[in-house]
């Protein structure tokens, strides 16, 4: 089956709700080993016209196809943008919080403040829990624009699309370049992703410092480490407890 091509029905829709200004908002890197979350906004208005012929979800487009896409998208748009949080603040923050600062990054870049944010998926992760509904308190920090989550959003409405890739390209891009600082890893062409190569390399390098150190994978091979070492230690503190005692003149010990 042809996959649906993204258009404006959606954002027309809301437009005629009242959101003359609407975001597509969507994320790429979420599940990645190694470097950045990246989140793209594209804003379109009543003005804008057809999405540009070829713009799809960024992981239907071949390499080539996304970076002749990235000229024509921000030729179209009214205004775009792409934030990112690093893999240091995946592991201080986690990714759901990441997502949210990559998100609140690339709206502050914007010369409008939207209406209405429409997020690929089922979950809100743009707005802050601290500061939606009920549970909202103080006056500090970023306020986003409300969100509407719609599954297949990347399939559907053509300003998420526009989004993803532009957020795809931004990413494969500053992967490519730390591949040149770290090599081993495969990531010019696996994007920081988990595959053989990636793992391989993990296994006989270890992480760097582009990699999301909080991942299960790498909690569990740092406890294996932390096990073994003191596994050592312990075996080096009980042979030195033995040597002492054999080296002990007898008067000493009765």
């Amino acid at each position: 089956m042809t996959p649906r091509k993204p258009t404006l029905r959606v954002e027309r829709s809301l437009q005629r709700e009242g959101y003359a200004l609407l975001a597509g908002m969507d994320e790429v890197g979420r599940g990645a080993l190694a470097g950045p979350v990246s989140v793209g906004v594209v804003v379109v208005d009543e003005s804008t016209r057809t999405v540009p012929q070829g713009v799809r979800d960024s992981k239907l487009l071949s390499p080539q196809a996304r970076e002749r896409m990235v000229p024509k998208v921000r030729r179209w748009a009214r205004a775009y943008a792409v934030g990112h949080a690093s893999a240091a603040e995946i592991d201080e923050l986690g990714i759901m919080a990441c997502l949210r600062l990559a998100g609140t990054r690339a709206l502050a870049q914007l010369d409008v403040v939207p209406d209405l944010v429409i997020l690929d998926g089922n979950h809100d992760w743009l707005t802050d829990p601290a500061r939606a509904g009920l549970f909202a308190f103080g006056d500090d920090g970023p306020v986003t624009p409300p969100v509407r989550t719609m599954i297949k959003a990347d399939m559907r409405c053509s300003s998420v699309a526009a989004a993803s890739v532009l957020a795809k390209v931004e990413r494969d891009g500053m992967l490519v370049e730390m591949a040149q600082e770290h090599p081993h890893y495969g990531w010019a062409g696996n994007k920081g992703y988990s595959c053989k190569e990636h793992l391989d390399a993990l296994d006989e390098h270890g992480p760097c410092v582009q990699h999301r150190r909080s991942w299960r994978r790498f909690a569990a091979a740092q406890a294996e480490v932390v096990e073994a070492v003191e596994g050592v230690e312990e075996q080096a503190h009980t042979g030195a407890t033995r040597a002492d005692a054999a080296s002990t003149p007898m008067e000493e010990l009765v």
